[in-house]
């Protein structure tokens, strides 16, 4: 077992903190984000893994991409912190791109599978 593997049990996506109340609105700041390749927003595609917010309003934010391709991969992360950045309270944001788990379909809402036909 090398020292990189996940120890079972372990989530492989950190939970959020939805219950900060910075929150919903950091989440509908994302959600003004698009893949300019995809009509959907990169929240509802399943692109924002975590949104951990410290007891400073700090954000810290990992985010992974469709495909390690993607021509907008070194541009996304900073749509996102400038579209969380100007928010009343925010501190200062982090954005993180990652790589694991790999994005799949099946982390999409039901609202973005729809809009895709994909529903």
């Amino acid at each position: 077992m090398s020292d990189e593997s996940p120890i079972e049990g372990t989530p492989l996506i950190a939970p959020s903190s939805t219950d900060h109340p910075l929150y919903d609105n950091i989440v509908d700041s994302i959600r003004t984000v698009y893949d300019p390749e995809i009509p959907v927003n990169i929240f509802d595609l399943g692109l924002i893994y975590t949104v951990d917010i410290n007891e400073d309003s700090e954000v810290k934010i990992a985010m992974t991409l469709t495909a390690p391709g993607c021509p907008v991969a070194g541009e996304m992360p900073g749509w996102v912190a400038e579209a969380v950045e100007p928010l009343p309270g925010v501190k200062h944001v982090d954005v993180e791109l990652v790589w694991e788990p790999p994005w799949g379909m099946d982390m999409m809402s039901d609202e973005a599978r729809l809009e895709l036909g994909f529903m």
